[in-house]
């Protein structure tokens, strides 16, 4: 699976196998395996579904190293049930201060990522961080974040994880699972939209219930292919 990962040389790869109560699911990067994925988990719900592996109506049920998942449809939006995994403070590291070379309002840590508070959104979307003294931090990746100046979305974020083997992740359902929690405190509401500012760009959508995290998404399928070797 790590290989086919590295051959494919996307953000996530995910790995569906069939069980008798839903199926196990794992996700690659081109460097290693991961602990969450939100968008291969939506693409392997959508995936599932879009081929006939599962009546429409029926939620996805996935095993995986955060336990059990689940994904469900509403309409064209896809709702994926995770782990919510907020950021408790945590002192700054050189590596993460030079990495990021701005001024940081909050900076804490989730069970997987750094996650930091820039000033404003236009501070975010010209950052260029120094990928090289990120991936000497040990954690997964590092997400930044800021109040959105558009209000449309409730905050923007980018996620950097050159230690994982991706420099800057297109949009980032899992590191939502944090995002949410950290502006529900900040703006008093358990329903936001987030847009991830990336080259690419995306909306994640995040309803908050207790321990866990909605995250609600599109998908679409765009290629299909055969693996020989």
């Amino acid at each position: 699976m790590q290989h086919v990962a590295q051959e494919i040389n996307l953000a996530e790869t995910a790995f569906l196998v069939r069980r008798a109560d839903g199926f196990d699911l794992r996700w690659f990067t081109p460097a290693l395996e991961v602990d969450l994925c939100g968008h291969a988990t939506l693409a392997s719900a959508h995936v599932l579904w879009e081929e006939g592996h599962l009546p429409a109506p029926q939620p996805a049920r996935f095993h995986t190293r955060s336990g059990v998942l689940t994904a469900s449809r509403d309409g064209e939006m896809i709702w994926l049930d995770f782990p919510a995994t907020p950021s408790h403070p945590a002192d700054v590291p050189s590596e993460l201060r030079s990495g990021i070379g701005a001024p940081m309002l909050y900076v804490g840590r989730t069970p997987f990522d750094y996650l930091v508070e820039l000033e404003s959104e236009s501070h975010l979307r010209s950052l260029a961080p120094e990928l090289g003294a990120l991936a000497r931090l040990g954690t997964r990746g590092v997400i930044v974040t800021a109040h959105s100046t558009d209000p449309a979305y409730d905050f923007v974020s980018r996620f950097f994880a050159p230690g994982s083997g991706i420099a800057e992740d297109p949009v980032t359902g899992s590191a939502h699972c944090a995002l949410g929690r950290f502006w529900a405190a900040r703006l008093g509401k358990k329903e936001l939209v987030g847009y991830q500012a990336s080259a690419r760009g995306g909306a994640v959508r995040v309803r908050l219930e207790g321990d866990r995290a909605h995250l609600g998404g599109h998908a679409v399928t765009v290629l299909r292919g055969e693996l020989l070797h």
